[in-house]
């Protein structure tokens, strides 16, 4: 047992009162002798024992009633014992993740759970601290009524959110109340690719409520994918849905469909467009309707426009030049002064492709050049051993002279090529430079299938000024913006402003960035892909997942509204003291008045 209000203690000395009276009360004799005193001192020898023991019980009676007054007074609360719950700091955990969207019975699956999130609100008293808190991390504090009305306003995210750091930060809460008991509800629909890891609340009670229905079938869009990511000013959108069934699609871009189609099962389907639209548009692949709609549309964003100008250096060397020649008869680049294909000696502006020179007497000014362009690489020592160049859509290139690239300090690129654990080919703002020229006696590349595609998806969509930008992010997740973007503007036409590190829109969709009055990029948020996967774990293995004492699961929403307030948990003791108190003064009065003359009861 323990005490809210230990210093209401110091009443429990009031108990010596009663017994000082006691000891002080003293019988005054006056000794009188005459005949009749005889008949009274026989008789009042006969009851003193009776007498004694009359005012020694009351005088217990008297003590205990201020004793148990004063227990009382310090609020103290013990197992087993008392009525209602010890003040208790209760944080709710609701998991508003897209799969509690799913309809099951007509209703949402996120319907049971806020219901549930309601009954457990109902169930506080005024002296508990209640708080929910949502799968994205959202907190709502205070009094229950304004804790029931965030609970009545949530809905379903477009993601899955973070329930383990939701769980986190609960446990967080209630343990910092400083509340003589303390209890996390984590209402979830117990998906099993949202529960995958252990999570670790500490010294927490944790109670979890699941739904007690299965969950459907679903289906839903895998893959929207534009090929190019930039069109210039054709293009195609890659189509995949997941699902046993057949199911029918469409395409949306710039906000009227493009395409219809059939879906079997897992298969592919390309939709080829050429839109008389420039600039960015926003697109989607959206399925016929089941019971989880958050996953049966998909977003995409492509730049359409001109094919970008290339203007290639003689140096360049013959591959070069025939390849850059071929991709401007086929319309991906024209001819012009904007992208520059050069050796780095020679190069003379951003953006542009940049070659190793194939004299190596040339280095010096090669770094030269790179540092008149801000490029922060330059070229060390030449290599000439036999070596393979790897990256993305490039395969294996064999390599026999190559530069080693040494990096500025604070330099930020990508690496999209390595040979022998060293950079082969880097990018970043405005240039890609590669560690050897592109000719025969330094690498087969020239003479290599991919290299075709290679430099075409260099200049098309990594060199290209406009339509470069395009960002992708989960719902609600973490968002870094390029230097100078300022706004978003929605679908809609609506714009608010974005700060440089923030997060991305909770509902999916696709959003422009926004630098001033310019659209300058685009932001596309689709939920993830494992959203769509219902399946759930059993209670038990739900339950193992907590790393704690003790976490009771239910499927039953009444049994969550009494496990909130375990029985077996320290409960508040005052009812009960205050009854036993009320008892030792009813025992007293009736022994009190037992004892008066009868005549005395009467006139009474």
């Amino acid at each position: 047992m323990s005490f809210l209000a230990p210093v209401w203690l110091a009443l429990t000395a009031a108990v010596a009162v009663p017994l000082i009276l006691h000891l002080m009360r003293r019988r005054i004799e006056t000794r009188r002798d005459f005949p009749a005193a005889r008949y009274l001192l026989r008789a009042e020898k006969e009851n003193v024992r009776r007498l004694k023991l009359r005012n020694l019980f009351l005088m217990l009676l008297r003590a205990l009633a201020i004793f148990f007054l004063a227990i009382a007074a310090a609020r103290p609360v013990g197992l087993l014992l008392g009525a209602g719950h010890v003040p208790t700091a209760i944080a709710i955990v609701v998991d508003n993740s897209m799969s509690t969207g799913v309809i099951i019975g007509g209703a949402p699956l996120l319907a049971q759970l806020k219901a549930a999130a309601r009954n457990v609100v109902d169930g506080a008293s005024g002296s508990d601290h209640v708080w929910m808190v949502t799968g994205n991390g959202a907190v709502t504090g205070g009094a229950r009524q304004v804790v029931g009305d965030a609970i009545d306003r949530l809905e379903a995210t477009g993601g899955r959110g973070d329930l383990a750091a939701a769980v986190t930060r609960a446990a967080g809460l209630v343990l910092n109340a400083g509340m003589p008991a303390s209890v996390v509800v984590v209402l979830t629909d117990g998906q099993a690719t949202q529960w995958v890891d252990e999570v670790s609340p500490g010294d927490v009670r944790v109670v979890i409520y699941t739904p007690p229905s299965s969950p459907p079938p679903n289906r839903a869009v895998s893959l929207a994918e534009p090929r190019p990511a930039r069109w210039s000013p054709r293009g195609a959108v890659l189509v995949r849905a997941t699902g046993a069934d057949s199911v029918t699609f469409r395409v949306t871009l710039g906000g009227r469909t493009v395409s219809r189609g059939l879906l079997r099962g897992s298969d592919e389907h390309l939709v080829r467009q050429e839109p008389e639209e420039r600039g960015w548009l926003p697109g989607s692949v959206e399925l016929a309707p089941d019971e989880l709609r958050g996953d049966d549309i998909r977003h995409f964003a492509v730049w359409v426009g001109n094919a970008p100008a290339v203007q290639v250096q003689p140096a360049s060397g013959l591959f070069v030049r025939e390849a850059v020649d071929a991709l401007a008869r086929s319309n991906l680049v024209s001819r012009g002064a904007g992208i520059e294909v050069a050796p780095v000696d020679a190069a003379t502006k951003l953006p542009a492709l940049l070659l190793a020179p194939s004299d190596p007497v040339r280095m010096g000014a090669a770094n030269r050049a790179l540092e008149r362009l801000g490029v922060p690489w330059r070229l060390d020592a030449v290599r000439r051993d036999e070596t393979v160049a790897r990256g993305a859509e490039l395969g294996d290139t064999p390599v026999r002279l190559r530069y080693s690239l040494k990096p500025v300090a604070g330099a930020v690129a990508d690496t999209l090529a390595s040979a022998s654990g060293d950079a082969w080919a880097v990018a970043g703002d405005g240039y890609v430079l590669i560690a050897s020229p592109i000719a025969v006696e330094a690498t087969g590349l020239p003479v290599q299938a991919q290299f075709l595609p290679w430099l075409t998806e260099l200049l098309t969509q990594r060199l290209a000024t406009e339509g470069s930008v395009l960002l992708h992010a989960d719902p609600g997740g973490p968002l870094r913006v390029p230097a100078g973007v300022d706004a978003l503007e929605a679908s809609d036409g609506q714009v608010s402003p974005l700060a440089p590190d923030g997060e991305a829109p909770l509902q999916a969709g696709t959003w422009f960035l926004r630098r001033g009055d310019e659209r300058v990029g685009a932001l596309v948020v689709n939920p993830e892909r494992d959203e769509s996967e219902l399946q759930r774990l059993p209670a038990q293995t739900l339950g193992s997942r907590f790393r704690v004492d003790r976490a009771d699961v239910t499927s039953d929403a009444g049994e969550l509204a009494l496990g909130t307030f375990d029985a077996s948990a320290r409960r508040p003791l005052q009812a009960l003291l205050i009854a036993l108190a009320l008892a030792c003064l009813v025992a007293e009065m009736v022994i009190v008045r037992r004892a008066e003359p009868r005549g005395q009861r009467q006139a009474a």
